[in-house]
């Protein structure tokens, strides 16, 4: 049975689907605008945004709030705190590129407790809870069991505000292309987490991330059994714009290769 806080989470998540809905059917209305160098927004990200935000004052007032559309500042306290990606793919949604996800994500005591990652056009829901379980549509998920990185396919992404890194992360792309059977790179950060915690993918690698970029997803991958660190192997991925995950091996595997590739001086933001 889940909580009220998933539950929460759910309902938000439909609300935020209706609005995305709506603007994918009316896209003369969607205003797309740019809030930096080909960083995307439309209407539907603020109204999505909203909806979610409306949905959980409702049955928490006292939460914190943190939102991709409207946080002055990225700062996370001991408090309930919920990380919310309205539209997480938002270029694909603009170019009508269909993968893309709502992410909500609550977080207390600066560790996740709830996520939900919903795939608004398979509507596939994958939600999970802190000692839980991680679950797609009521089913139990789990990472791949693939312990030869020959045998494997990793997710990733590009960053599109922060070039300083791409010659060497495209060397790393490069040496993956060769040791795996494959690097996809679907267009939602969210939704690569998602393809790892249901053991689609068995790795995923990216750098240049926001919070609301992992929050929920990276629940989703550990309570699936998988591992996921920084670059360093450490625990600075919500706010270190730099993370790895996987199954334990093939994780093992990506971050070896980050090691040997990745100057110590990009190691880190």
């Amino acid at each position: 049975m889940e909580s009220k806080t998933l539950e929460t989470a759910r309902r938000a998540a439909e609300k935020a689907k209706e609005v995305i809905t709506y603007y994918d059917r009316n896209r003369s209305r969607l205003d797309i605008g740019l809030k930096g160098k080909n960083d995307l927004i439309t209407r539907a990200d603020g109204d999505a945004e909203k909806e979610i935000i409306r949905v959980i004052q409702e049955a928490f007032p006292d939460d914190d709030i943190l939102a991709e559309e409207s946080a002055s500042e990225t700062t996370l306290t001991g408090r309930r705190t919920w990380i919310i990606d309205p539209i997480d793919g938002t270029t694909n949604f603009a170019h009508g590129v269909p993968v893309y996800c709502v992410s909500i994500a609550m977080w207390e005591n600066k560790t996740p407790q709830a996520a939900l990652v919903l795939e608004v056009n398979r509507d596939e829901w994958f939600t999970a809870e802190a000692g839980k379980g991680a679950w797609l549509n009521g089913e139990k998920m789990s990472v791949s069991d693939i312990q030869k990185p020959e045998e494997s396919l990793l997710a990733t992404g590009f960053p599109y505000r922060d070039l300083g890194l791409v010659d060497a992360y495209l060397e790393l792309f490069k040496a993956f292309m060769h040791d795996t059977q494959g690097v996809r790179r679907p267009g939602s950060a969210a939704f690569d987490q998602c393809l790892v915690a249901a053991g689609r993918c068995d790795g995923f690698f990216e750098y240049g991330l926001s919070p609301w970029d992992v929050a929920a997803g990276s629940l989703l991958i550990r309570e699936a059994g998988g591992v996921v660190t920084d670059w360093t192997g450490g625990d600075d991925w919500l706010f270190g714009q730099r993370i790895v995950a996987g199954n334990a091996r093939i994780h093992q595997f990506q971050l070896q290769k980050i090691r040997e590739i990745i100057p110590e001086k990009f190691l880190k933001a």
